[in-house]
């Protein structure tokens, strides 16, 4: 993970006012900025249970989790 660190007084006015927008509110010059960049996480291999199937086959797979379930023995 990235880290970067600006003062407020230090950024142009440019930079300072668009992160005033994206913040949504004005900026104290005695203030900073902190922004940490960072890589998504990563989710477990069996979320891709789809991949490589087509539309129809995936509306397969779906249809029978469904018809299961709504058919199970409930005790």
């Amino acid at each position: 993970m990235e880290t970067v660190t600006r003062n407020v007084r230090d950024l142009d006015p440019a930079t300072r006012s668009t992160l005033e927008r994206v913040i949504g509110h004005e900026l104290r010059d005695s203030q900073q900025i902190v922004v940490q960049v960072g890589e998504p996480a990563k989710l477990p291999d069996w979320c891709n249970v789809y991949e490589g199937m087509t539309d129809e086959q995936i509306d397969e797979v779906d249809h029978e989790i469904r018809r299961l379930h709504t058919t199970r023995d409930v005790h």
